[in-house]
């Protein structure tokens, strides 16, 4: 952000008395920066929550599967 924010501060105080076009091309830039970096950020928590599912739901921890039976309680 700090980036950015010097960017921009430098291209419209500085820049723009030589080259008006380096300046907006400096701008540009900077605004582009903080969607990518969000994008790059986020890029390794996506790939993290897309976990192969199971389904149907396996049998939970005393043996019983979604309808209440399980292999130790037939029929229930």
């Amino acid at each position: 952000m700090g980036t950015c924010i010097g960017l921009i501060l430098l291209a419209w105080n500085v820049v723009r008395f030589w080259s008006t076009t380096a300046a907006v091309v400096m701008s540009v830039i900077a605004a582009v920066i903080p969607p990518v970096a969000v994008i790059v950020g986020n890029a390794g928590t996506l790939r993290r929550l897309e976990k192969p599912r199971s389904w149907p739901p396996g049998p939970g921890p005393d043996g019983s599967g979604p309808n209440g039976s399980g292999p130790d309680r037939p029929g229930r």
